[in-house]
């Protein structure tokens, strides 16, 4: 039987400033040895844009910085172009797995022949997290792993509320009072608000953890011991 898992992966980690070499060569390792582990195990790669996006949506504002608002589904489809480009660098790297082109949009694909399916930002409104939402849904993923820069959920901002506490587990409820319902490009929230509306409809279960620690990585796609938040059915 098919084993398929699903995993958002931030673009902070791809491209956290410039493109992480080293860390998408361990990452490909990992990948990799999991996958050869086991032929029935399918992994869908869902990738944000990180730095590029950034920088590129900032350009666009600063040269309306007199006075024009900026365009917030303009900045959507910036973003988008820089999923895409963190896309297919994952998918040619994972080449010898993956044998369908970029995912653009997770309605209109249906099977993938190879072991790996690679996929980007589809349109405007809502980030990735919805589209690894989508396809985990359609290919009966078991679980989203979240993987971005931050280790776990917390209670409140951190930054803002240094003493908030980290997690383990929480609902769908508890995670939508704290990231609310609205989209807006380049929001910094563990979840995308859109995703986690429909995430909390199907009744799917998503683990929030770290991108960047790859022991950790080992332990969720193995089913031990990790680090990180489950959020789950209410």
């Amino acid at each position: 039987m098919l084993n398929t898992k699903v995993i958002s992966l931030g673009g902070s980690i791809i491209a956290p400033e410039a493109v992480d070499v080293g860390l998408l060569r361990a990452l490909r390792g990992v990948l990799a040895e999991y996958l050869e582990q086991d032929p029935e195990r399918r992994l869908i790669l869902v990738c944000g844009g990180g730095a590029p996006a950034r920088e590129y949506q900032r350009a666009y504002r600063e040269v309306l910085a007199s006075g024009e608002p900026p365009d917030p589904e303009a900045q959507d489809w910036i973003g988008i172009a820089a999923t895409r480009l963190n896309a297919e660098l994952l998918r040619q790297i994972l080449s010898q797995y993956c044998a369908e082109r970029v995912v653009v949009d997770p309605l209109a694909v249906s099977v993938f022949p190879g072991r790996v399916l690679v996929a980007a930002g589809w349109k405007p409104g809502f980030s990735t997290d919805y589209d690894a939402v989508l396809l985990a849904e359609k290919f009966q993923g078991d679980t989203l792993l979240n993987l971005s820069n931050i280790p776990q959920v917390y209670e409140a901002d951190p930054r803002l509320r240094p003493e908030a506490r980290a997690l383990e587990r929480m609902s769908w409820a508890e995670l939508r009072a704290l990231v609310g319902d609205t989209w807006t490009p380049g929001m910094n929230v563990p979840f995308d608000p859109v995703a986690a509306a429909y995430a909390a409809q199907i009744g799917l279960r998503v683990v929030v953890a770290a991108g960047r620690d790859l022991e950790n990585l080992k332990a969720i796609l193995g089913g031990g011991s990790f680090t990180g938040t489950v959020i789950g059915p209410d």
